[in-house]
């Protein structure tokens, strides 16, 4: 099975592109089905019919749900939390402290990721197309399973004769999220983006977050391109032929910072709104020439963390993609390497070698960041 998920700044074209993804996919002959996280509820419109919870077909071999994260959080959670509570209260705390700590920012997205990862493995699919919500809220879901398996860590010891069952299952269940979410065999990211500075440059800061999660992304998909102007004569063809220049320049940019012709797939813009099937197959044959939506994404990756030996000690390359104005921060705490990227913060364990070494120095390349390391620890 494969899991794409489309995300990218609001209002970029995000569920069009995956709702024609999906449609190109069914036509291909795999059983696909695409589901949306976004809490705007935009997938039913891209079909033109009325989406619930639970897949309903949208055509032969194809199926579509939109998940209500809140309706989630009054079931699913509401019974957790008790459990949790307990779990608390059974390791000292009262009944105030427990309530309070189990109000865990971001749930409902935590849940729909969770929903995703059920209608995955319990359906017939070959293929599940995600259409996350903005960019913002889809790096907050994906760091979500680590981050709260982290917070859950930290207050119940493993092995701990009192932790519960509820606090063991749900740690088991957020580490199987994040072993879906980093395996690039199974989960990729499709990043969408209009042809302007100001969203390439969210795009970019995109890819440094994903890359530190550990999450792959296996294209760029350039939306609402303008058309040529062609023969066109007058004001209009002056301001759209300047608008394409315009717009050539921002994809020339895009080549300068290595993301070649294969990576990056443009779209052009529609005098009418894509809706129903037959246009989001127009949109589709545009998008993939009528070739495997899939097709060249099997590549090998690079892993998040590389170990080579240097004079005196340890090199250790972090696989970030960074540009020239990338604000990039390393610390030390304790046998994690905490590294912040465009604001975006990591907690990385560091390979059992490397724990008691000392950091001497940094620096960058096109491929991501060499930490140098040597001796024994000490501050660093």
């Amino acid at each position: 099975m494969r899991i794409l998920l489309f995300t990218g700044k609001g209002g970029v074209g995000k569920t069009t592109l995956a709702a024609a993804t999906a449609a190109a996919l069914a036509g291909r002959g795999r059983k696909t089905l695409v589901v949306s996280t976004d809490p705007a509820h935009s997938l039913g419109d891209a079909f033109g019919r009325p989406l619930g919870g639970e897949p309903s077909e949208v055509d032969t071999l194809l199926h579509a749900a939109q998940i209500d994260t809140r309706g989630l959080v009054d079931s699913t959670w509401r019974e957790l939390r008790r459990e949790l509570q307990t779990a608390l209260a059974g390791v000292g705390l009262d009944s105030l402290d427990a309530e309070e700590l189990t109000v865990v920012p971001g749930v409902d997205e935590l849940l729909a990721l969770t929903e995703v990862q059920r209608l995955a493995e319990h359906g017939p699919w070959e293929t599940v197309v995600v259409d996350c919500g903005p960019t913002a809220e889809t790096l907050r879901l994906l760091a979500l399973p680590e981050a709260v398996s982290g917070y859950l860590s930290r207050m119940f010891k493993p092995g701990a004769r009192r932790t519960a069952a509820a606090v063991r299952r749900l740690g088991a269940h957020l580490e199987s999220l994040r072993t879906l979410l980093t395996d690039p065999a199974t989960t990729t990211v499709r990043l969408v983006l209009t042809p302007e500075r100001v969203v390439v440059a969210e795009a970019r800061r995109t890819l440094s977050s994903l890359a530190l999660r550990g999450i792959l992304v296996d294209g760029l998909i350039v939306n609402r391109l303008m058309p040529a102007p062609g023969f066109w004569r007058g004001a209009a063809a002056t301001w759209m032929r300047t608008r394409r220049t315009q717009q050539n320049a921002v994809l020339a940019e895009l080549a300068d910072a290595g993301f070649g012709p294969g990576q990056v797939k443009p779209v052009e813009h529609r005098a009418v709104e894509p809706v129903g099937l037959e246009a989001l197959q127009e949109i589709a044959y545009e998008l993939y020439q009528g070739l495997d939506p899939l097709a060249g994404n099997e590549k090998g990756v690079t892993p998040l963390l590389q170990v080579s030996e240097s004079d005196g000690g340890y090199e250790l390359r972090i696989a970030v993609p960074l540009h020239l104005d990338s604000e990039v921060d390393l610390a030390r705490v304790d046998d994690d390497l905490a590294v912040t990227v465009d604001g975006f913060r990591r907690l990385i364990a560091l390979p059992e070698m490397l724990r008691p070494c000392r950091i001497t120095g940094a620096e960058s390349d096109a491929h991501g960041l060499v930490v140098s390391l040597a001796g024994n620890r000490g501050p660093g």
